[in-house]
């Protein structure tokens, strides 16, 4: 079985900063890209960020030059470190992981539970 757990997520004023964090655990081949979604309410889930099992990043236009992401390959992690935070960016965070359990097995999609983001003063 493979879990993936997100926390960082929190209430912060605006202009300030958070940092999210994601790992991946258990029954691991491989894990190619990781990516953050979010979800604000009333809206569809949109993909923020997206990092490549060997750094390639891509970013939402409305968070670039904002937020950054990185990963440590040998912790199974992912990071979204978000700076100058705005109110339109509350929502709840999704990482998301394209992981092989098993060599025998294709890239399958892992989802963590959510971690909510609120910038409010």
């Amino acid at each position: 079985q493979v879990q993936v757990v997100e926390s960082g997520g929190g209430l912060v004023q605006p202009g300030g900063s958070l940092r999210l964090s994601c790992a991946a655990s258990g029954s691991i081949f491989s894990i190619n890209a990781m990516n953050w979604y979010r979800q604000a309410p009333g809206k569809r889930r949109e993909l923020v960020a997206t990092i490549a099992s060997r750094g390639r990043t891509n970013y939402a236009e409305s968070v670039k030059g904002r937020f950054t992401i990185s990963r440590d390959n040998a912790k199974n992690a992912v990071y979204l470190q978000m700076n100058s935070l705005k109110p339109e960016d509350t929502a709840v965070y999704y990482c998301n992981a394209k992981i092989r359990p098993s060599i025998q097995l294709g890239e399958l999609d892992y989802w963590g539970q959510g971690t909510q983001v609120t910038v409010s003063s």
